[in-house]
């Protein structure tokens, strides 16, 4: 028997072990996992020595193409392979007219999911779709069940922006989640206190970017995840918090898990990198909501990691241009930063480097989880039978991160000057090569839609 490829030599990394073993992939799968040397012959054999072989990073939470990214398909799916990502899940969105809107008029769930498949076409890595809930229209709630059987099985919803969902209204979609057993995604910040205090700081004429996280108080984010978890809970419906960034909200989660409720959360490697510093230092452009939060947040976000309150980090990737961001007061310029390019070797830095994390840990939280908690049953590991989504990783390699290498149309970094140790090598999609030592290698549409099952969180 000859395989396509095997990768010799490395250190495979899985969501529970780690040890030395060659890789065998053919026809676009894992063949085998087994002892140096014992791999069947292969058309191709890369060198992985000095190398962590571990599965591709799988990123829930981006934004592309839309009213919160410059970035196409092919410019976002880029950064990600140079990242070390093989699989993204992006939003589609229930087009509606507003300041924040980019559609012409107001349309349905459905056309956005088809919207978002027409401009992935291009894309270089695999990509799936969370629905996003932006209007109270009841025939949505008719639109839950065909998203699902078109592959879409979690839903977002707001409580806050033009975009924001009355709990009454709130409540009737996670009865439709929970009916056809698939995910609610909440982004939580109360929306009547920010905008107060928005309001309030505008009168007061303070645009400097350090009163922006000031304009959302790390309160607000768990009274809205408060409120929503519970209302998830009574309905019966999967409950998954985005972008959590602080001890506060992280607590009202925990108190619910206590009690084997189904219910799975994030965060984001800003808020495990990053503090509110960083608004003195960069002024708007990491304006990201809910914002860069203390200190004392970032350690919560790596105590909750790891009792297992959050269960993965995702980038929220949003690709901005300076011209968007850098607005003489904080509150008109854009909400967002890029980060596929360097979520990998930024929480590697902080986690493992500064904290001492182990490498499972890092593959559970940024691939093995991720796959699990969103139905996709192919990713997120290296067992024979699933994709062969490989990222080859140099865990001694040191570098700066500069936006002069960023693939994104996003022209800064909010890691800009930071050093890092830790280096994408080689990034494999489906058994293709689809980036190599900085460079994109692999051929634009090679990424696929990936029809994500109903998850299974009793597993």
């Amino acid at each position: 028997m000859t395989v396509d490829t095997v990768i010799a030599g490395g250190e495979v990394v899985t969501a529970s072990d780690r040890y030395r073993a060659d890789v065998a992939i053919d026809d676009g799968e894992i063949a085998a996992v087994g002892d140096p040397g014992s791999m069947p012959d292969a058309e191709e054999t890369i060198d992985a020595a000095g190398l962590l072989v571990m599965p591709g990073i799988v990123d829930p939470h981006v934004h592309i193409d839309d009213m919160f990214s410059v970035d196409s398909y092919e410019t976002a799916t880029a950064a990600a392979a140079l990242g070390g990502v093989t699989t993204y899940v992006d939003f589609a969105w229930q087009a509606w007219e507003g300041e924040l809107s980019i559609f012409e008029e107001e349309g349905t769930l459905l056309e956005g999911i088809e919207r978002k498949q027409q401009k992935g076409e291009g894309a270089l890595i695999d990509y799936g779709l969370h629905g996003a809930v932006t209007r109270e229209d009841p025939a949505v709630l008719e639109e839950i069940g065909d998203a699902v059987d078109a592959g879409v099985s979690s839903f977002k919803m707001f409580t806050a922006y033009e975009i924001g969902l009355t709990y009454g209204f709130m409540h009737r979609v996670l009865e439709a989640v929970a009916e056809e057993d698939a995910v609610g995604v909440f982004h939580t910040e109360d929306a009547t206190v920010t905008d107060m205090l928005t309001e309030r700081f505008i009168e007061e004429g303070k645009g400097d970017a350090p009163w922006y996280p000031r304009s959302r108080p790390d309160y607000t984010e768990a009274m809205a995840a408060h409120d929503a978890v519970t209302m998830a809970q009574e309905v019966g419906a999967k409950y998954y918090g985005i972008h959590t960034t602080c001890r506060k909200a992280a607590d009202v989660l925990a108190a619910v898990r206590d009690d084997g409720s189904e219910v799975r959360a994030e965060t984001c490697t800003h808020y495990t990198a990053l503090t509110d510093d960083v608004y003195d230092e960069q002024g708007n452009l990491p304006m990201i909501a809910p914002p860069i939060r203390k200190q004392d947040d970032v350690e919560a976000m790596f105590e909750r990691l790891r009792d297992g309150t959050l269960d993965i980090v995702s980038t929220d990737h949003c690709g901005y241009k300076r011209e968007q961001k850098e607005t003489e007061n904080w509150w008109d310029s854009a909400f967002g930063a890029n980060g596929l390019q360097a979520s990998l070797p930024v929480f590697h830095d902080a986690g493992v480097n500064e904290r001492g994390m182990s490498y499972p840990f890092l593959v559970r939280v940024m691939s093995t989880n991720p796959a699990r908690v969103f139905g996709m049953t192919g990713k997120g590991t290296l067992d024979p039978g699933t994709d062969a989504d490989v990222v080859l990783f140099d865990p001694e390699e040191s570098y700066t991160i500069t936006a002069e290498d960023n693939a994104s149309e996003a022209d800064f970094s909010i890691y800009e000057g930071r050093e890092v140790t830790g280096r994408v090598k080689r990034t494999i999609v489906r058994g293709e090569t689809v980036a190599a030592d900085g460079e994109i290698v692999g051929e634009y549409g090679h990424g696929e839609f990936l029809e994500r099952e109903l998850p299974d969180w009793d597993v």
